[in-house]
């Protein structure tokens, strides 16, 4: 018996969608990639404790973009069938699918394969894209390469356990937005090669320190008073060390009481707000405190400053006014000196080496990263000639500057200032310097040596080795001080003390 059927290539085409070709069946693999990562990263958005500043967008954004573009491309598909058929009717469509043809069947196997690992991979890929993505690396030296002086700080600052997006960006798909607006212009500028040097700070759109530190930082709470001790070495010949034992007033008061010592500029009960004229908020010439209970306030001036501050421009303070380097902290030549020779990494036998080895660090010669390395050890070799000590003393002298200055991007502690205490620069003595002034004379506390704190020891060897528990008249190694100048007045942490 012979079949009446005709062959494939002749069989008449039935009438069928217009999305039925390869065109939109891509756009629909496309589409249903998305759709699985977007459940998957919903999934885990939903499910997940710490909320990822980068889920959001890659969740609510990204795959959302992707699921659009698919459909889009499976109306294109079928938006040009639709053409094909008007324009050439009596032509059998190449882009047809047709599964009755035995070569298209073969295509289709593998296509419907490489779907199948299109939609994993997509769900996988986007998964790992936003880890990624969120990554200090990629912060540090995908992205951000521009900020090796920040991520080299930031390895080794307090916060190097935390991600860099925890305080620059923030959770949700609004803080990534904007972040990533600005991160469009950094990249611009990075790429014209015309970005700032150093990089500005402090940050403009860094969000609240309430929305960011206090996640993990409780200022309320009762934290006593912490005892601390500094470690100096002289800047003369034998290297004479000093130190000082201190008790830190961070919160004087008992527990439940309201806050005290330090922690009082963020109390709850009171409102600290400032204005400075510059733009690293240094030059703070207005102040107003608020009892938030009666509703008195109090304002402070400088005797130089008459008029009211600009609208917008008054600050309330916050955790970051004082720790203002909380994850990037540029020590000083000398901090970073006195450091390594407590540590002993830095031969103390070497007459005079705290000197030598700020004086080596800070050679106007030195303008870029490469050659520093080879001008420090020039400058110490003919300083100490041939001693058995200066081999392992360069090496030390040269890492430090490695981590500490970097003259391609012109920064380190000199154009960052830290807030926190008063040795190097203004810190505390921004307000607490006795010029602030209220309309009845009333000035901001003195910051005499025991207000926000108490020196319980000072000095060297035997003289560390009890302590005073009323405290002690704080000594200035090497001789007496001008108490009408403030340490920031002579110390500037790069050339030796005098």
């Amino acid at each position: 018996m012979i079949s009446s059927t005709p062959p494939v290539a002749n069989r008449p085409l039935s009438p069928r969608s217009h999305f039925n070709n390869w065109i939109s069946a891509i756009g629909a693999v496309i589409a249903i990639g998305a759709l699985f990562s977007f459940t998957l990263l919903a999934w885990m958005d939903f499910t997940g404790k710490n909320k990822s500043p980068y889920l959001g967008i890659f969740t609510y954004i990204v795959a959302p973009a992707f699921l659009i573009a698919g459909l889009g491309l499976m109306a294109f598909g079928a938006w040009a069938q639709r053409r094909w058929l008007v324009k050439h009717a009596d032509v059998p469509d190449k882009w047809r699918l047709d599964f009755r043809d035995q070569t298209q069947r073969r295509y289709l196997v593998v296509f419907g394969l490489g779907a199948v690992g299109f939609v994993m991979l997509s769900a996988f890929g986007s998964y790992q894209s936003y880890h990624i993505a969120e990554s200090n690396q990629f912060c540090g030296q995908v992205c951000h390469s521009a900020m090796n002086p920040e991520y080299t700080t930031y390895q080794r600052g307090a916060h190097a356990r935390v991600d860099c997006v925890a305080c620059h960006v923030g959770s949700g798909v609004s803080a990534f937005i904007q972040a990533k607006i600005n991160g469009t212009h950094q990249l611009i500028a990075y790429t014209l090669d015309n970005y700032q040097r150093p990089i500005p700070t402090p940050v403009k759109n860094l969000r609240p320190a309430r929305e960011t530190c206090e996640k993990c930082h409780w200022p309320e709470k009762f934290h006593g008073n912490i005892d601390l001790t500094f470690d100096h070495y002289l800047s003369d010949k034998k290297n004479t060390p000093t130190s000082v034992r201190m008790l830190m007033h961070v919160n004087s008061g008992r527990p439940g009481s309201p806050l005290a010592g330090i922690h009082w500029h963020v109390s709850p009960d009171s409102n600290v707000e400032y204005y400075a004229t510059d733009e690293k908020r240094q030059d703070i010439v207005w102040m107003r405190v608020t009892n938030k209970k009666d509703g008195s306030t109090r304002v402070y001036r400088t005797p130089d400053f008459k008029d009211e501050p600009p609208a917008g421009q008054i600050r309330v303070m916050d955790c970051i006014d004082c720790h203002n380097r909380p994850a990037h902290v540029f020590p000083t030549v000398n901090s970073a000196i006195e450091k390594s020779m407590a540590l002993g990494t830095l031969s103390n036998t070497l007459p005079n080496i705290k000197r030598s080895a700020a004086q080596a660090m800070l050679q106007k010669e030195i303008t870029t990263d490469a050659e520093a390395p080879g001008k420090i050890a020039d400058f110490l070799r003919q300083k100490y000639k041939n001693d058995p000590a200066l081999p392992p003393t360069i090496a030390e002298v040269q890492r430090i500057y490695a981590s500490t200055i970097f003259p391609e991007r012109k920064a380190d502690w000199r154009v960052y200032p830290n807030n926190i205490g008063h040795k190097d620069w203004a810190g505390c003595f921004r307000c607490h310097d006795d010029k602030h002034k209220t309309a009845n004379g009333e000035t901001v506390r003195a910051s005499d040596c025991n207000s926000c704190h108490t020196i319980i020891a000072q000095g060297k060897d035997q003289e560390l080795a009890s302590i005073s528990v009323s405290g002690l008249e704080y000594k200035h190694p090497g001789g007496e001080y001008d108490t009408d100048l403030t340490c920031a007045d002579c110390h500037n942490g790069g050339l030796p003390e005098k």
